[in-house]
């Protein structure tokens, strides 16, 4: 996991993607000025090189016009002096949305009415396909023209990847990576072959998680919930995993299956196993972390501590193996079944000797519910 994703996954409020990494951006080109004027360049958006003087701000307000209805933010304001002109590019960022009220056309009016500007520029920049040929007409008919450019992530990744070289560009590439902005509009061979294989890989990965194993999972802990809300996990968190919650207010839990299913690199191995996972905010919190302090110590070779110390953070406990162990079996899919039920007894084993209070077992309409606010990090 990068730096950038643990400094996110610590924001108390709703994760700001967008501003988040538009900072990180910002930064990274106020120290890399040079870097700048490359990229620039390199997507023939500016011809020269000869400024003396770069000014970059974030998240710059400008008071909107008379037709305006609002005013308006900038995500990016650069402004290139080489001493007798100035060139203002604006830059918007979209990552998990897109153009929704309008504030291109605003940009676009805004940049026009600047006095004493030579160039004015409009970047848009976006993860998806956000088509915006309506807003390059409105520019190009402006009195004084505004130049539009549309440039998705994986163009600034692919920069990045050529041109940065120090640590900080590393950490932005992870973190672009887990973010999906390194995903390029072709396809590769590997996603061929996923293509290909994606539901025979998807049945084996459910048959080995279905019936006794289901049943014996249930039977230990008192629910299980698996099928559709698994896929909405390997969507967000990288795992395929039945679980089930042990306190209402999905803030204790526990989950069987697959974790790490989307690496950041093509020879990393997914872990299959079990996990228990405590919330930030649970009022049973501090006894819980004890008692799995208590099982990590008793038996370090069994189960790895994750977070116990760090908070605000999701915490917890998990007993895993690498799925590279199993490729040697004749009989996988017995293999890794008969795994996951030992997995289950040994949680259940640590469950009645280190948590000595009652835990409270959630029905199924309420983990259905809670689905699409459930979080938790055990992506090991």
């Amino acid at each position: 996991m990068s730096l950038f994703t643990k400094l996110l996954n610590l924001h108390s409020a709703n994760k700001p993607l967008e501003d988040f990494f538009t900072e990180i951006v910002a930064y990274f080109f106020t120290i890399n000025q040079d870097l700048l004027i490359t990229w620039l360049k390199h997507n023939l958006i500016i011809s020269d090189d000869s400024y003396y003087s770069i000014t970059i701000t974030t998240q710059k307000e400008h008071q909107g016009l008379e037709s305006h209805t609002a005013h308006s933010r900038f995500d990016i304001l650069i402004e290139l002096s080489n001493g007798v002109n100035t060139d203002v590019i604006v830059i918007e960022s979209k990552i998990g949305s897109t153009d929704g009220n309008n504030a291109l056309k605003r940009y676009v009016e805004i940049l026009s009415s600047l006095p004493n500007v030579n160039q004015r520029i409009l970047i848009y920049i976006t993860r998806a396909y956000d088509p915006q040929d309506e807003i390059k007409i409105l520019a190009s008919k402006q009195r004084l023209l505004v130049n539009f450019y549309q440039l998705r992530w994986y163009h600034f990744y692919s920069f990045l990847a050529t041109y940065g070289s120090d640590d900080l560009a590393q950490e932005i590439l992870t973190f672009m990576r887990s973010n999906q902005m390194s995903v390029k509009n072709q396809f590769s061979s590997v996603d061929l072959l996923t293509m290909v294989n994606f539901n025979k890989t998807l049945n084996f990965m459910r048959s080995t998680l279905s019936e006794e194993v289901q049943a014996e999972f249930k039977c230990a802990f008192g629910g299980v919930i698996s099928g559709s809300p698994s896929m909405t996990q390997w969507r967000h968190h990288s795992r395929y995993i039945i679980y089930t919650f042990l306190a209402h207010g999905w803030n204790f839990y526990c989950g069987l299956g697959y974790f790490s299913l989307n690496p950041d690199d093509l020879t990393s191995y997914p872990n299959i196993g079990i996990c228990l996972e405590v919330s930030p905010t649970f009022i049973n919190r501090e006894r819980i972390i004890k008692g799995m302090k208590d099982i990590v110590n008793n038996k370090p070779e069994i189960w790895t501590p994750r977070n116990l110390t760090v908070t605000p953070a999701w915490s917890g406990i998990v007993y895993r193996k690498s799925l590279q162990e199993f490729l040697s079996y004749e009989d996988q899919l017995g293999s890794i079944k008969k795994f996951f039920i030992e997995s289950i007894k040994e949680l259940k084993t640590v469950q009645e000797e280190y948590f000595n209070f009652p835990l409270e077992v959630v029905s199924t309409e309420e983990i259905i519910e809670a689905e699409s606010d459930f979080e938790g990090t055990c992506s090991t």
